[in-house]
């Protein structure tokens, strides 16, 4: 973000330049705990599974049930933050989901491995589309989709850092009498509830709370949000009602599940696909994690940029989700561990690269109670496909003892995707809008 969008208006520059440096930032730093958090088990799997007994089908069914706890309460959460404010609320589900995480770490049973994943998605429900929509009351719609795909991007970046991060702190193996593996659980969940904590004396929740926004870039910046709402309250995109009915969102809510399906059966499982390559040690195998994400972050932010300069979100979509499925497909029937691997790092790139572009796109469609509902709606279904996806490839794994068939299933997905999402429309406020100023 060296060179803010411009808007042509000296006003709304400074308080375009100021809202993306301060929100965004901290923003991405709130998800990035986040996706550290979520996933985390998929490297603590390398010793927890052995350690316990885990089957690849009992590890693959914990890991989803993650997301069902998710899809059970991200609306009424979202619904909530829209009552109380984002900062109080984005606050508790920090330190709430912090103090499951460290909870993990005396995990004996699969019963026990399944009642706190359950809880832990319980705990983080609500939180990206509660960011999404508290960014929306800030950016406006021509400039989401840089914004969103910069905030998207830590579901890339984070697990490259995180991939070594996790395996460093699993070679702790024996300090204090606790596994590798439980010190992960314990530092990176005490972690998130001190982040939990800053937030409740750093997040502002409306521009009118704020110091760093003088009179007129306040005036500015409500005066474009409020066009924008009055645009959207002209076709219905307001009420309630539409976020949970109509057919734009719908048709998004299909295209978001099968992106979790795909993203998510490819994570929870990518140390252990990268560890079956054979002769790897576990930190060996957190380095080479690290590629695949780096491909999808590079990925994500060409998209959100070229996204919003086109003033086009949907071709964006379809193009990734095509690209997603050459390299899955690559991955799956690929007779060297190098062209799996080459496939691996194609397939995340794609996959990766709709996030930003589509929730850009998703974040416009709706305003007001719409857009806190409906965003959770889209979210949380698309959590049913994050729930499904490791439990898919879990289950093909056990059956056939390779990930190859796994890997074909997400590029079938990855396809599916692409034909939906060529029927996605524009949303309201972007519909007459194309952007061709350079951004970055």
């Amino acid at each position: 973000m060296n060179q803010i969008p411009l808007t042509g208006d000296a006003t709304g520059d400074a308080a375009l330049r100021k809202v993306l440096w301060r929100l965004v930032p901290f923003s991405i730093l709130l998800f990035f705990v986040q996706v550290i958090d979520k996933t985390n088990v998929s490297f603590a799997a390398l010793q927890m599974n052995q350690q316990l007994g885990f089957t690849p089908e009992v590890y693959g069914f914990g890991a989803g049930i993650f997301f069902l706890g998710a899809f059970l309460f991200e609306v009424p959460s979202n619904l909530i933050l829209r009552r109380v404010g984002a900062r109080r609320w984005l606050a508790r589900i920090m330190i709430t989901w912090g103090f499951i995480v460290v909870a993990l770490a005396w995990v004996k049973s699969p019963s026990s491995f399944y009642l706190l994943r359950f809880l832990l998605g319980v705990a983080e429900a609500g939180l990206l589309p509660g960011i999404l929509y508290h960014l929306g009351n800030w950016i406006p719609e021509q400039r989401r989709g840089i914004a969103a795909s910069w905030l998207l991007s830590t579901g890339a970046i984070g697990p490259m850092l995180g991939a070594p991060l996790a395996t460093g702190i699993m070679e702790m193996h024996g300090i204090a009498g606790f596994q590798g593996w439980q010190w992960l659980f314990i530092l990176e969940g005490a972690a998130t509830v001190a982040v939990g904590l800053f937030t409740l004396g750093f997040l502002p929740t409306t521009p009118r709370e704020t110091a760093w926004l003088n009179p007129a870039e306040q005036k500015w910046l409500g005066d474009t949000l409020a066009r924008e709402l009055a645009a959207k309250e002209r076709t219905g995109m307001t009420r309630l009602s539409a976020g949970f009915l109509n057919k734009r969102v719908l048709l998004a809510l299909v295209v978001g599940f099968f992106l979790l399906f795909i993203n998510f059966g490819t994570i929870m499982w990518l140390p252990q696909m990268i560890k079956a390559f054979g002769g790897l040690s576990n930190m060996e195998v957190g380095l080479l994690s690290v590629l695949p994400f780096a491909c999808g972050a590079v990925g994500m932010i060409f998209c959100g940029r070229s996204s919003d300069r086109a003033g086009e979100r949907r071709w964006y979509v379809v193009g990734a989700a095509a690209l997603a499925a050459a390299g899955f497909a690559c991955a799956g029937l690929a007779s060297t561990h190098l062209w799996a691997f080459v496939g691996l790092c194609v397939g995340m790139m794609g996959i990766l690269s709709t996030f930003g572009v589509f929730w850009a796109y998703a974040g416009g469609l709706l305003g007001g109670a719409a857009a806190a509902g409906g965003l959770a709606f889209i979210n949380t279904s698309s959590q049913l496909g994050a729930f499904l996806g490791p439990i898919c490839v879990g289950y093909l794994k056990q059956t056939s003892q390779t990930f190859n068939s796994g890997l074909l299933l997400l590029s079938a997905c990855a396809i599916a995707t692409a034909l939906i999402a060529v029927s996605l429309r524009n949303a309201p406020a972007q519909e007459a809008v194309v952007i061709s100023q350079a951004v970055v």
